[in-house]
């Protein structure tokens, strides 16, 4: 546990906490002394990742039940967070999926629902929580985007689409709240080769495709960042400490890479 928790006393509510990188940041939010509300579709996981999270840290912690993908289950949700935590401090906008496929192969229905999750969910949820924040006068929003927001993603477009989407949405956003003392960032990772999305899924898809090893596939990927390594929640989790706190206070409106170089811009 951190000697000093940067963010004690703080009110926070992560999306898509469940599982993978949303549960880790959930985590982290807890070992720096804030509250957590955990919100996924999954009710039993996020029911033990609070658990868990107040065991460990000692800090309240909530699960709640919402798809960002429904503007009412998400007004829903933040009001119960706020009805039994009394304020909300730090929202991280984590959900989000990945289906790729050529422009011409991939189903509309497929593309339009990675929008859905990823770009319109998360203006759902920083909806929701710029009500509560405007009534406070301070917060932070966080939106968890990807390098893929920098820069065009080969047969993925409907990810990268929804993630420059989410990088205009955040700097709108950012220039909306700054005089209601809210800051809206965005941290946008490199690849999470441990994750279970690599580890449970691309990897074998990518073998497949290429015709080489699950092993060859992560290594033509660790060999594309300058650092040779890929991003680790923990990297994720460091910057989105910087952002929820008081430190980062004259930055809005920014997306932060978390690439080990692989993206500058």
């Amino acid at each position: 546990m951190s000697v000093v928790q940067a963010l004690k006393g703080k009110v926070s509510l992560v999306t898509g906490a469940a599982q993978g990188l949303g549960e880790a940041l959930a985590h982290r939010l807890g070992q720096e002394g804030a509250d957590v509300v955990v919100l996924d579709i999954h009710d039993e996981k996020a029911q033990a990742v609070a658990e868990e999270i107040a065991s460990r840290y000692g800090v309240r912690t909530l699960a709640l039940h919402a798809d960002v993908t429904r503007c009412d289950e998400v007004e829903a949700a933040f009001a119960r967070a706020v009805e039994a935590m009394g304020r909300l401090d730090i929202v991280i906008s984590n959900a989000g999926i990945l289906i790729a496929g050529a422009v011409d192969e991939i189903a509309p229905e497929h593309w339009r629902k990675v929008i859905e999750v990823n770009l319109v969910g998360y203006f759902y949820v920083a909806r929701a929580a710029a009500r509560v924040m405007k009534a406070q006068k301070s917060g932070v929003i966080i939106q968890i985007n990807s390098k893929s927001g920098k820069r065009g993603s080969y047969k993925n477009s409907a990810y990268a689409a929804s993630k420059f989407g989410g990088i205009g949405l955040t700097q709108s956003l950012a220039l909306e709240l700054a005089e209601y003392g809210i800051r809206v960032n965005a941290i946008c990772p490199g690849n999470l080769l441990d994750s279970p999305l690599w580890v449970d899924s691309l990897y074998a898809q990518y073998a497949k495709r290429w015709g080489i090893s699950e092993a060859e596939v992560r290594q033509r990927y660790i060999d594309q960042v300058p650092m040779k390594r890929g991003c680790t929640y923990e990297d994720v989790a460091n910057v989105m400490v910087f952002l929820a706190s008081e430190q980062s206070s004259y930055m809005t409106g920014q997306a932060i890479n978390v690439t080990g170089g692989q993206e500058m811009h």
